[in-house]
């Protein structure tokens, strides 16, 4: 199982090198035809997918900075793509949220990934890529299982 891990670390590494490259972000908003600053796109995304959800939360889930993630997702406010609301869960927390026109906008980013993606598994079976689908939401339920137990 050493060299199967080894080879599925390696693996995530180049994954997580590929969607961290700027330049993939910036095809993928000029795809869309969407106008957003580079670092506010992985934001407005991860509150689409994730929201409500608070600052500090999303601030450890991109790897940045709680007080940068807090003006970049103040910035999104006042483009009116994302609204600030309190936590059902803890008045004390104020959580990000995807407008109506935020949602709008994911929506042409989700198109453009749908066209992009075409490209990548155009030569893929239909059960590869449900099998890829289904084995990699596998692994991400048993890895936040992992590292969300106490």
């Amino acid at each position: 199982m050493s060299t199967q891990l080894k080879a599925l670390h390696g693996a995530l590494i180049r994954i997580a090198s590929v969607m961290n490259r700027p330049r993939n972000d910036e095809r993928l908003i000029e795809e869309a035809g969407v106008m957003l600053d580079r670092a506010l796109f992985p934001l407005l995304v991860g509150i689409e997918r994730l929201g409500p959800i608070g600052v500090v939360d999303l601030a450890e889930r991109v790897g940045r900075d709680y007080t940068t993630v807090s003006r970049q997702v103040a910035k999104l406010e006042t483009l009116n793509l994302v609204s600030r609301q309190k936590s059902e869960q803890d008045s004390r927390v104020r959580e990000a949220v995807v407008t109506a026109e935020g949602q709008a906008m994911t929506d042409r980013i989700d198109t453009a990934r749908q066209r992009m993606g075409r490209q990548i598994f155009g030569e893929w079976s239909k059960e590869e890529l449900d099998d890829l689908v289904r084995l990699m939401t596998k692994f991400v339920d048993a890895l936040e299982g992992a590292t969300d137990a106490p």
